[in-house]
């Protein structure tokens, strides 16, 4: 069952009332992670032809916030609907259990002893410096930790976060996350 980890990053920070505002945001590169090659790839603005065979075929999608911001950026580009394809959203999954949201690097660092190598911010002004070998090596690096904590939760049923001084852990019901789907019917939008 192939699952496809993945990342994107943007340009053009907006925000709205403190908050990211997605629809004024470009698509920069998408870095993902294929578990049936467990290869890391990334794929440039230009390169997304050569991606959605890659998302065509997955049984499910995993990432980080990529319910309300990946997914839905990546989803302007896509000639399908990727809502379509399963998501299982690590944020969204501790944000029930915990009632309110993490940072990614928050869980890094506390589950697998190592955090972010950067923020979005500075991959924006890496893209405008001309360094897109960084932004991608950066996103990966992302691609990298989720997929490490998606394997962490699946084994452990867990993951961990400091909470001021303390690591605290956070147990997830991750039966679900790769369980068949009720209805057995193919996620696929586009015709191959």
């Amino acid at each position: 069952m192939k699952v496809i980890t993945f990342d994107i990053e943007t340009r053009n920070t907006t925000s709205f009332r403190g908050r990211l505002d997605a629809s004024g945001l470009e698509l920069t590169v998408v870095g993902v992670h294929d578990s049936e090659t467990d290869e890391y790839t990334s794929y440039l603005r230009d390169e997304l032809n050569q991606l959605w065979p890659l998302l065509e075929r997955a049984y499910a999608l995993v990432g980080y916030n990529s319910d309300a911001f990946d997914i839905p950026i990546l989803n302007r580009y896509y000639p399908g609907d990727l809502s379509r394809i399963r998501s299982v959203d690590i944020m969204v999954e501790v944000q029930k259990v915990l009632g309110r949201r993490l940072r990614l690097d928050s869980l890094a660092q506390a589950t697998l002893g190592r955090g972010k190598s950067g923020d979005g911010l500075k991959a924006v002004e890496w893209w405008e410096q001309g360094l897109f070998e960084k932004v991608r090596e950066y996103c990966i690096e992302d691609v990298r930790l989720t997929r490490q904590l998606f394997d962490h939760a699946l084994k452990k049923g867990s993951l961990k976060y400091k909470d001021l001084r303390e690591v605290r852990e956070i147990k997830l019901d991750t039966s679900s996350w790769l369980a068949p789907a009720e209805s057995g019917a193919m996620t696929h939008t586009l015709p191959f």
